[in-house]
């Protein structure tokens, strides 16, 4: 017989005492099992913060993990989530780092297992150090820069106004796949990196980037942002059509990332306001809302297909947070009283379904009815850098 959990009474949402509370719940969560002995951070946990997977070391968890930590100590001052902080980006730039110049993607056990140099995995090195900067370890500052020279070398295809995805190992191959969602963390990385630096050329390519993909791109799809492209830059529309639940390509619009957009958009309006920002910002929130929320179930689903049937119903974690981030930083800007509502809406059903009350964090992915898909609370990728940034970027508009 299951047993039904308890699902405590709705707190106050907006109230910055929640926010707080709830990151330091989330923090608690990681907190016993996290560190590794290698120096880098464990990457697997169980619903229960179990590790189940000592081994492995994912790009994109190590670099959460220090994002995590740094914010934590320049918003908190926890004397020990500076150490942390400071111990990832050594185990980043000592053992991701390879004599290339660019980071591996996976390592089991200290030996490289997939040696692939990602657009998308060097865009959270960008915003790992940028995040040390901001905590004022000023350390971090030249992995700034490197990154950027080497995008700059490697990636960055000027004529296009976007960053390809993939390179081999060696660096020889580019690969002919574009896409969206490495150019998209491209984005929040620079925006992090101009408020560390206050270097123009960060806000600037940031902009570049929002405009191409925000603006130009969009319009090949009546202006909602598609996953893939080929190399000339024009919409995939076939690419992983068979993986509609593919971690980091998945084929159909993804509502997570018109509203992921949306806020950087309105970011990108705090530092280089432009009356285009917030009205696509508007545009990729509207959509996202409608035609990715569920009226049976609730919630958002991970991805819809362009005839407008859902194509992934599960619920995820990360694609609520960002949407009430968008929800709040909308409501701030504008007044209006129907994202003030849309915020509590996605807050009120990650309450009910996404949350771990009894044992922290957030899960991951539940099935389309809120029912539990699995008891891997955090692979390789999930640190809650997406929930606990939410409630950071909430809590910075307050």
């Amino acid at each position: 017989m299951s047993v039904e959990l308890t699902i405590p009474a709705k707190p106050d949402f907006e109230s910055g005492d929640f926010l707080n509370q709830h990151v330091s719940s989330i923090l608690a969560f990681y907190e016993p099992n996290v560190r590794a002995p290698d120096g880098g951070f464990h990457q697997c946990f169980r619903d229960d913060g179990s590790v189940y997977d000592s081994a492995t070391r994912h790009l994109v968890s190590s670099t959460r993990f220090v994002f995590n930590y740094a914010t934590a100590y320049r918003l908190y001052g926890t004397a020990h989530y500076r150490e942390w902080a400071v111990e990832g980006l050594e185990f980043l730039t000592r053992v991701h780092r390879q004599e290339t110049g660019h980071y591996a993607w996976v390592l089991e056990g200290g030996t490289i297992t997939d040696n692939r140099a990602m657009a998308y995995g060097h865009a959270f090195v960008m915003l790992a150090a940028a995040s040390c900067v901001r905590a004022g370890i000023q350390t971090a500052a030249s992995v700034i820069d490197e990154v950027w020279d080497f995008l700059e070398t490697h990636f960055w295809e000027a004529n296009a106004g976007a960053y390809a995805d993939e390179r081999d190992g060696t660096l020889a191959t580019l690969d002919p796949y574009r896409g969206q969602n490495a150019n998209m963390h491209m984005c929040e990385a620079l925006i992090a990196a101009f408020e560390a630096t206050g270097q123009q050329r960060f806000l600037d390519r940031a902009s570049q980037l929002a405009m191409r993909f925000a603006v130009e791109l969009a319009a090949q799809n009546n202006g909602l942002i598609w996953e893939h492209y080929d190399t000339s830059w024009q919409c995939d529309m076939k690419y992983n059509i068979d993986k509609p639940d593919d971690l980091f390509k998945p084929w159909g619009f993804q509502p997570g990332h018109q509203v992921e957009w949306s806020k950087l958009l309105m970011m990108l309006h705090t530092h280089n306001p432009q009356p285009l920002w917030v009205t696509r910002a508007i545009e990729l929130y509207e959509v996202a809302m409608h035609s990715g929320w569920d009226h049976e179930h609730q919630g958002l689903v991970y991805g819809f297909s362009p005839n407008g049937d859902f194509a992934d119903t599960h619920k995820y974690f990360w694609v609520h947070s960002e949407a009430f981030a968008a929800a709040w930083r909308l409501h701030r800007h504008t007044g209006e009283q129907r994202y003030l509502d849309d915020y509590h809406r996605l807050w009120s059903y990650s309450w009910q379904y996404l949350i771990d009350h009894q044992q922290g964090a957030w899960f991951r992915i539940r099935n389309r009815d809120g029912s539990a898909f699995d008891e891997l609370k955090s692979p390789p990728g999930k640190t809650d850098y997406h929930t606990m940034g939410a409630c950071w970027d909430v809590l910075e508009q307050i």
